[in-house]
């Protein structure tokens, strides 16, 4: 976390006006400021976007509450606010919001047919997925472990889908393998399936056969 505090504080930490539209350092302020926060909240208008759509979301969310946590000691309560609609605003757990994301898209099989439509995109656009579920959850600790067997399931080991990337977009399918793997050997991924894990070992060193002759550069 202190690693996270520190990047957090050393980018955020300049204040403007309109006397120094250039900013001024004021990371000591903003550290005081962070050290007695106690609610991290998010508020979103649009539902264009979630929160494993974009890294922004860990970046400034997430990593306001795990610079929360370093400054502080204590896990701060952090909330996702949902104005997409002004007349009935809600307000949800930011645990409550990642497992509706987590259900509604990421191992939604109607999303993950119409993203495979796309081809090589559209299997960028699932190991970012992947890639951002990893980032929030390292900063705001929200992935259970259930959630990154499935994902597992689904995204990496489904021969269906390991077709789909060879065919496509074999990079996408190292990179999802890899970054589940990492999750594991960080503890994010606490107790995971040893056939599991196994299974995700044996799919990265297929995808050394499946690029094996390929000539295009992943982007």
């Amino acid at each position: 976390d202190s690693d996270f505090a520190e990047c957090y504080i050393n980018w955020g930490g300049y204040a403007y006006s309109g006397e120094e539209p250039q900013g001024v350092d004021a990371r000591a302020q903003f550290t005081h400021r962070l050290t007695t926060v106690e609610v991290a909240i998010h508020n979103q208008d649009d539902r264009e976007h979630d929160i494993f759509d974009s890294d922004d979301y860990f970046q400034f969310h997430g990593g306001m509450i795990a610079t929360i946590r370093s400054l502080s000691g204590k896990q701060p309560k952090g909330y996702f606010g949902d104005t997409q609609n002004p007349a009935t605003p809600k307000v949800r757990d930011v645990k409550e919001e990642t497992l509706r994301v987590y259900r509604t898209r990421v191992v939604n099989p109607k999303w993950l047919e119409s993203i495979s439509r796309h081809g090589y995109k559209g299997a960028s656009e699932m190991a970012a997925t992947v890639d951002y579920l990893f980032g929030f959850d390292a900063t705001a600790n929200v992935v259970s472990d259930f959630m990154y067997e499935q994902v597992a399931q689904s995204y990496a080991l489904n021969e269906a889908t390991q077709e789909f990337f060879e065919q496509s977009n074999p990079w996408a399918l190292r990179g999802i393998s890899e970054r589940l793997l990492e999750a594991a050997q960080r503890g994010l991924w606490a107790q995971p399936n040893p056939e599991t894990l196994e299974s995700l070992r044996q799919t990265l060193l297929k995808t050394d056969s499946m690029l094996e002759g390929r000539s295009e550069q992943p982007s």
